[in-house]
């Protein structure tokens, strides 16, 4: 499959093209966190990039490319998830991994104008959801290794766990601007734990 035919922004050999790659979608998130999806301007991508406009339009063809592919780019390149020994000591990682994302000027505006856009864009909503997928998907063994350990029940659904670590994060975010700190975060992952070991995940 040629690039010109790929989907947007899948081929990713290395040299020149993936430091094109990273600098389009370095810029494209920047614009995205200033002004949101419905101001993205492939134009103004390239611009900023350093690379000629035709090579954007080229190989991502709209915002929506841009994004779905920044997005694939984020999932490749986040934390893996922790392993200390504890179901309530991983959960407080994974939820301090969240808060600190959300609180980085760049990045929490960045999630707020991806969630946003996918409320309206398909393509952007399928390539968000992909990202979450991605991410609650390389956590999830924290949850298998709890339950072999005894700590939860056997039939915890991890993906339900995970779920409400975050959840009360994102809310603070997008609907009240409350801090998220790490009073937050640490309520947050113990809840969830408590609720875990209670049997409230079972699927």
């Amino acid at each position: 499959m040629t690039q010109d035919t790929a989907t947007p922004g899948s081929v990713r050999p290395g040299g020149r093209t993936a430091r094109v790659r990273e600098a389009v979608l370095r810029a494209a998130g920047d614009l995205l966190a200033e002004r949101g999806f419905a101001h993205l301007d492939p134009a103004e991508v390239a611009a900023r990039a350093g690379v000629g406009k035709t090579t954007v339009y080229r190989r991502w063809r709209t915002p929506a490319g841009l994004v779905a592919d920044l997005l694939t780019e984020m999932a490749e390149t986040s934390l893996p998830h922790a392993d200390t020994g504890s179901l309530r000591e991983d959960l407080l990682a994974n939820a301090r991994l969240v808060a600190r994302t959300l609180n980085e000027p760049r990045q929490g505006k960045l999630f707020a104008s991806l969630i946003a856009a996918a409320t309206s864009d398909p393509t952007t909503a399928t390539a968000l959801r992909h990202f979450y997928d991605t991410r609650l998907t390389e956590w999830s063994p924290c949850i298998a290794a709890a339950v072999a350990r005894g700590e939860i029940p056997p039939e915890t659904d991890p993906r339900a766990v995970l779920s409400a670590v975050s959840a009360p994060l994102y809310y603070r975010l997008l609907t009240t601007g409350d801090p998220i700190d790490d009073h937050t975060a640490t309520a947050a992952a113990e809840s969830a734990a408590l609720a875990a070991r209670s049997g409230l995940f079972i699927r």
